[in-house]
């Protein structure tokens, strides 16, 4: 009886299992699409995103079937030493990174968050993410076997594929119902997948900085918050001569995965843009913090956001950006610029504020 049912469970397996050519490209196009959706995810922060979360954990869970398929037609070449080759290594450290990261993002979706020096799980789910991307590369190139034609004129491929996509959709609404059910701490994440944290003030979040961002404590008797660009009028203007005569409540989701909604205090960029006269040409601001790091928003939308001196009834923190960090609701942690000394009006938008963000602590 046991052999039978071991025996109509390989049928089952096999009857299951797309061709072999199609498992191996549709793993590869799965991690693309996984680093793809990844990556667009860090600037995603209103609910109209929330379809490009959903695509990236269901691929995620179709991945799992898919490994699962070439790890039982290829797990002889691993058990057996004397069928080793010199890709066989590339193959087994390819294998353990996907698992690494298909773990971490099941762990992460749970709600538990191990501590890590100097990273958080989440941190370290997209860093090996972006390095899987690389070994796959590394290893279809090593047994490069394009798909036939053939194999996309199978109409039981189309539905199998289907049936995995639709079934990692569906788990994926399961885990959340069982999140609450168990009241992990997975159920009081957002779509994002940040988890909240509770309290006001600068206690009441973490002190993140984007990469290596890291200036010594501004002190406000030497700075002053600078307007100039597209305007009639250049500002100049120090700390004393700011009031924070504007509180608004606003969400900040941050990448490295919580959020917390606070009372924020401050100027409104729309007064010091009033104050300034801006030209007809002007259709961008950029926000441009002490270590260069700078972050650019439509000039309507930076008309509606803040420059935060307070947060929860408190002076900001040194971490938390004092003396003044941009407040910009609907956009993601990494965007509120943290000591913020410079407001430059454009004509244009500024593409390469993505390569400076990732070297400017670094020309600190």
């Amino acid at each position: 009886m046991r052999g039978v049912s071991v025996s109509t469970f390989r049928s089952l397996v096999r009857s299951l299992q797309p061709p072999a050519r199609i498992v191996d490209w549709s793993i590869f196009v799965g991690v693309l699409l996984e680093a793809g959706s990844g990556l667009l995810s860090l600037i995603g922060a209103t609910p109209a995103w929330a379809p490009l979360f959903w695509l990236h954990r269901a691929v995620g869970l179709t991945l799992i079937v898919l490994l699962g398929f070439k790890l039982a037609r290829v797990r002889h070449r691993i058990t057996r030493a004397s069928q080793w080759q010199r890709s066989t290594v590339l193959s087994v450290v390819t294998l353990l990174t996907a698992t690494v990261v298909l773990g971490s993002g099941i762990v992460w979706v749970f709600g538990f968050a191990p501590e890590i020096p100097l990273f958080t799980l989440l941190t370290v789910h997209a860093g090996l993410g972006l390095l899987l991307v690389v070994l796959m590369g590394a290893h279809l190139y090593t047994r490069f076997r394009p798909p036939r034609r053939a194999d996309f004129h199978r109409r039981r491929t189309t539905i199998q594929y289907s049936v995995m996509l639709i079934a990692g959709a569906v788990t994926y609404r399961g885990q959340e119902i069982l999140n609450r059910l168990l009241g992990t701490e997975g159920a009081d994440r957002r779509f994002t997948g940040s988890q909240r944290t509770d309290g006001e003030g600068n206690s009441a979040f973490p002190v993140t900085s984007w990469v290596a961002d890291d200036p010594d404590p501004v002190e406000t008797e030497e700075w002053d918050l600078t307007v100039r660009g597209e305007v009639d009028r250049r500002l100049e203007l120090g700390y004393g001569e700011l009031t924070p005569d504007t509180a608004e409540e606003a969400l900040l989701d941050c990448t490295s995965g919580w959020y917390t909604v606070q009372e924020w205090q401050g100027v409104r960029v729309e007064e010091l843009l009033d104050a300034s006269s801006t030209t007809g040409q002007a259709s961008h601001v950029r926000f441009v913090s002490v270590t260069g790091y700078r972050w650019t928003l439509p000039i309507e939308e930076a008309r509606d956001a803040l420059l935060a001196t307070h947060v929860g009834g408190e002076r900001l923190s040194h971490g938390h950006g004092a003396p003044m960090r941009l407040v910009a609701p609907g956009r993601r942690g990494f965007q509120w610029v943290k000591w913020v000394e410079r407001v430059d009006v454009r004509q244009n938008g500024d593409p390469a504020q993505w390569i400076v963000t990732l070297i400017s602590g670094f020309t600190d």
